[in-house]
């Protein structure tokens, strides 16, 4: 099993993920219940991310570790292998839940913020306020296509640009 090259992931994360001035605030959901949050994810889709080039059958899973912190396992194959990373995700105060600060690496932390959500969990879109990175999850490998494309003009609102937009595969 490899590891994701976390050191250069988080400085990239750091400095590039962190800039919002040229957009409006993102909006978040209103509340995300965590419990129903927990377990296991497939990406969909996701803006280009160095750390994630060559990724097939990418998978982020949660537990909760206390009341205002995750356990996150990223997981992927890349080049034929495992590859993996594993973080904290902390829970902002104020945030009713929806908006997090992830480590891989301390004391590097980057946005994860919730912006959409299905009402009963089964999809979820995670982005950054510099609209720079974007991830269309699923509780299952493959996502209905209506939804989808509504998801997509929902993001490209809030100023993402969805036309680059990466599909993950998932058939392995």
């Amino acid at each position: 099993m490899r590891k994701f090259n976390i050191g250069l992931f988080l400085i990239l994360f750091y400095f590039y993920g962190c800039s919002a001035s040229n957009y409006p605030p993102l909006r978040v959901v209103e509340k995300v219940e965590v419990d129903k949050y927990l377990g296991k994810w497939y990406e969909i889709a996701r803006l280009p991310f160095t750390q994630q080039d060559g990724c097939s059958c990418t998978t982020a899973e949660y537990e909760l570790i206390d009341s205002t912190t995750l356990r996150v396992v990223n997981k992927c194959i890349k080049e034929r292998e495992m590859d993996d990373a594993e973080g904290k995700a902390f829970i902002v105060a104020g945030s009713n839940n929806a908006k997090l600060r992830v480590q891989f690496f301390w004391p590097f932390r980057g946005d994860y913020w919730i912006i959409e959500l299905d009402e009963n969990y089964q999809y979820a879109v995670v982005g950054t306020p510099s609209r720079k990175y974007m991830w269309i999850l699923s509780r299952n490998k493959t996502l209905d296509e209506e939804i989808y494309k509504l998801l997509l003009e929902k993001c490209k609102t809030k100023g993402f640009d969805v036309t680059k937009l990466i599909k993950t595969e998932q058939d392995c």
